[in-house]
């Protein structure tokens, strides 16, 4: 009888303690569902804002091209504007940094960086719009986070789910956006606790975006051949050299900021000599597509299977110039237009298809600059569907683990090593 009765209140500690569980699980989940709604809207319709300022901006440009020539004055509001408000301003690895417990993102982040980057679009600068994103999105996450008296742990998560959001919304592929928030801050861990609110809030901000008439980029990659042993040579080959091109970018913005501080250390100085050879460089070349985040000459090498090709070195020195000499933006979209230009070119060297190179060659890049091997790839099947998956995942993998340490990112850190099985934690270069 004692027996019966030890084995009856054993099994109700049990259902207690599984209830206890099941109920904690269950307000977690409600409570990040609730949350990451809440960042997909926030974030999704503030991006959504910035996404169409950027058009409207760029179509300005392109309909005025004049307005190209005051880029040495845009340049001067900028510094301006970073000086007196945003000195303690870190840029995207600020929000590295935040997500992990060195470092906080201030709200005043989000407005500076919009209002930068619209004026370094209208004038015309090399720059892209991830980086304003991920810092718009990182900013409204963080503070969002603060109002919703979260603890540093969660503060986290929030942080990442307004990254994947501000991604999304200007993007349009909110699987790689999800992922890439977990997946960039440190290389070699994924957060996963992360995972569903990034998810979430990215589909959220995706939609919204779709819904006030903001449509992703969908390229079409044409003439995918069968996958043989000379076609996986010939993308193995370009993939080493759009790893070459990455690493290229990464040391040419690192120097160019070493240079301008140490020649230029006048701010503003240094702004209006930079703009002033970059009107040079883009009036000796006769064309506009090194202007803004150059998105005519990515659909016309993937689309069209056509570049120039001294394209991507141009686009690499150009946007070195306007990154470090003071202007807003990103660099993600330029290194997809240094990879889509040089892989169409090395397609058309290699007697492969032109446009399939050009789409593997600007994943190929993306991965080698930001170290983040799976985002590329969902990124290539979101952007280009599936038929040409081998050839991105040959040009992906390659270029990961050719491209060494190097980053667009100086905060990121690489935590395991890319060669061996073994923990390094280290900075990228």
């Amino acid at each position: 009888m004692e027996k019966h009765q030890n084995n009856k209140r054993q099994l109700i500690i049990k259902v207690i303690y599984y209830c206890s569980r099941i109920k904690r699980d269950a307000e977690m989940l409600i409570k990040w569902i609730l949350f990451a709604f809440l960042t997909g809207y926030v974030v999704g319709g503030i991006s959504s804002l910035f996404s169409y300022t950027l058009t409207k901006v760029t179509t300005f440009r392109e309909e005025n091209w004049w307005i190209f020539f005051f880029l040495p004055v845009a340049g001067i509001i900028i510094v301006f504007l970073y000086q007196k408000i945003g000195k303690d301003d870190g840029g995207v690895n600020q929000v590295f940094s935040t997500v992990r417990s060195k470092d906080d993102v201030p709200l005043r982040s989000a407005p500076l960086i919009f209002v930068s980057t619209a004026l370094t679009h209208l004038v015309g600068g090399s720059a892209g719009r991830e980086g304003a994103a991920i810092q718009l999105g990182g900013s409204i996450g963080n503070q969002l986070g603060r109002w919703l008296k979260l603890d540093e742990e969660d503060s986290h998560v929030i942080v990442m789910c307004g990254m994947s959001a501000a991604f999304s919304a200007l993007f349009g592929t909110p699987m790689a956006a999800a992922i890439f928030a977990m997946e960039v801050v440190s290389v070699g861990v994924m957060y996963y606790t992360a995972l569903m609110p990034c998810v979430i809030s990215a589909i959220v901000a995706t939609k919204f975006a779709a819904g006030l008439g903001i449509h992703p980029e969908v390229f079409h990659v044409n003439n995918i051949p069968e996958l043989y042993i000379e076609s996986g040579l010939k993308m193995g080959i370009i993939a080493v050299i759009c790893a070459g091109a990455s690493t290229a970018l990464c040391i040419a913005l690192k120097q160019t900021g070493v240079f301008f501080h140490k020649r230029l250390k006048n701010r503003y100085i240094r702004v209006i000599c930079a703009s002033l050879v970059i009107i040079l460089i883009t009036m000796l070349l006769h064309t506009e597509d090194y202007m803004g985040a150059g998105i005519g000459a990515i659909t016309n090498a993937i689309e069209h299977g056509e570049a120039h090709y001294s394209a991507f070195f141009w686009k690499i020195i150009l946007t070195s110039l306007t990154m470090r000499a003071g202007f807003k933006g990103g660099e993600i979209v330029p290194s997809f237009f240094v990879g889509a230009t040089l892989g169409c070119t090395l397609g058309q060297i290699l007697g492969l298809s032109p446009s399939l190179c050009a789409a593997a060659g600007m994943v190929a890049v993306f991965c080698g600059v930001t170290n983040c091997p799976i985002t590329s790839v969902v990124i290539a099947f979101e952007l280009f569907g599936f038929e040409g998956a081998s050839y991105y995942l040959i040009a992906v993998c390659i270029s990961y683990a050719v491209s060494g340490y190097y980053s667009l990112y100086k905060d990121q850190t690489i935590v395991y090593s890319k060669y061996k099985a073994k923990y390094v934690n280290k900075h990228t270069k």
